[in-house]
């Protein structure tokens, strides 16, 4: 059944020609550590997966690497206020863990450390809050060569990790993510392998999953047993999902992909259960024997926040192509599934603009689960930008915002908790395995100077976050 909308979410609507948010909305940017920081051999950090994966001929486009990246390890100060001047109420950012726990375990590396309290510090001093994610897919390769997320130690390693950060900052940070994306973490890295590191294996997607979960429900339980004050949650990739057609076999295609797509991670951390029908799609490729007695309980450790990134719809067919080819896929007992397109504008990645998908992902998650307060904790686009004199106008990346936002607006006239919304991302950066090809930012980056310009779509969301709305249509 629909949740009613609450006072809050019935004040704001149409005022003086703006769609006003909710007072108190959090207006912010994210950022991921290997992305952005360089600095990938200094000051005691060790090599993570991505690391070994860039430096793989053949994996990331152009041979590109996360070396040195937009430099920020060095230059966070000058970013920092660049972030002041567009009036960030918040600041997403990620930190490596091999920069603060070079080997996966044992003590922390102080120097490391000590990067992300000068960050925190400087965000403090700017009125800047800082919204801290342990994990965003930099995995310490020695733990990757002891098995990585398909073997169940590494969530009691990520749950000690959790705890060592949250002891140095928690003074001074008081929302935690536990992990970015697990779909991309599980699926991309050990069931296609386009992503570090690079496995292809249909069962070790399925256990890097579960573990990646059971990590967050440690670390949860861990830095809630130090902090109960503090803000915990965990950032879900989420899609809609539509079948191409109304045929039986299309429908069931929308709902397998949604299930290894969506409810695969929805279930266990919101309703601590795997859904039935996921369990009897993945029995070709696993058995689930290794979830144990309990797992599911601290998987589903009760959470202050969820995060949502959202990106594009998924559009899907069960016929699959003619030429379809048996090669490495992220869908385990799903692969000959066909994605298409409907012929909508795309961004530079190839996915289609569908602003709508956000409200009925909002709608969904906030109708059929536990009611929790909501952050969009990444929205963006890729486009191809250019500088011309000194400046960089990308119409079609604030557009893409401007939808979006008003996506969420909708969301929350229907009684959704949205609190909050990230934009992906503050600046260009290492897109993972299309290197530098691609660009999500607001700040434009010159790689080569790493001359830092910002673009109309940052101006543009400074005056948002501003009148805390937008122009009414």
């Amino acid at each position: 059944m629909t949740k009613a909308a609450t006072p809050q979410t019935a004040e704001f609507r149409e005022g003086s020609g703006q769609l006003l948010f909710p007072p108190g909305f959090l207006w912010g940017a994210a950022t991921a550590a290997y992305q952005i920081e360089g600095a990938a051999n200094i000051d005691g950090r060790k090599p993570s997966i991505w690391d070994t994966f860039s430096h793989t001929p053949g994996k990331v486009l152009g041979g590109d690497s996360g070396d040195v990246a937009c430099d920020h390890y060095h230059r966070y100060r000058e970013d920092v206020g660049l972030m002041a001047e567009l009036g960030l109420k918040s600041y997403r950012f990620s930190v490596s863990w091999p920069r603060v726990q070079p080997d996966g375990s044992g003590g922390a590396n102080q120097a490391g450390l000590d990067f992300y309290r000068r960050l925190v510090d400087e965000l403090l001093a700017q009125g800047i809050e800082p919204w801290l994610t342990l994990y965003h897919w930099d995995l310490p390769q020695p733990l990757e060569d002891a098995g990585g997320w398909p073997a169940r130690d590494t969530a009691a390693r990520f749950a000690d990790y959790a705890e060592l950060v949250h002891g140095a900052l928690g003074d001074r940070v008081r929302y935690w993510t536990t992990l970015n994306e697990p779909w991309c973490s599980s699926f991309l890295g050990y069931g296609s392998g386009v992503h570090a590191p690079g496995i292809t294996d249909g069962a070790d997607s399925v256990r890097a999953a579960h573990h990646l979960m059971l990590g967050h429900g440690l670390a949860v339980q861990a830095m809630r047993a130090a902090r109960p004050d503090h803000d915990f949650g965990v950032t879900l990739n989420l899609y809609a999902v539509s079948p191409e057609t109304d045929s039986a076999v299309d429908v069931d295609a929308a709902r397998r992909i949604d299930g290894l797509a969506n409810r695969i991670f929805l279930d266990p951390i919101l309703l601590g259960r795997y859904p039935q029908d996921v369990v009897a799609d993945l029995q070709p490729v696993t058995d689930l024997a290794h979830v144990r007695e309990g797992d599911l309980d601290v998987i589903a450790t009760p959470l202050n926040m969820l995060g949502i990134n959202y990106y594009s719809r998924h559009v899907v067919s069960g016929a699959p192509a003619p030429d379809a080819a048996d090669e490495p896929s992220c869908w385990p007992g799903s692969e000959r599934i066909r994605f298409v397109t409907r012929g909508l504008p795309v961004t530079d990645m190839g996915w289609e603009v569908d602003a709508p998908g956000l409200v009925e992902v909002l709608r969904r998650v906030n109708d059929e689960y536990p009611e929790v307060p909501i952050y969009i904790t990444e929205n963006g686009s890729a486009y191809v930008d250019d500088v011309v004199n000194d400046k960089v106008d990308d119409p079609d990346r604030l557009a893409y915002f401007d939808a979006h936002l008003r996506a969420c607006h909708e969301a929350i006239s229907h009684g959704v908790p949205v609190r909050g919304y990230f934009a992906w991302s503050l600046m260009d950066n290492f897109e993972w395995a299309w290197g530098y090809s691609k660009r999500f930012g607001m700040i434009h980056i010159d790689y080569d100077t790493q001359l830092r310009i910002p673009k109309s779509s940052a101006r543009w969301y400074a005056d948002v976050i501003r009148r805390n709305g937008l122009a009414a249509q």
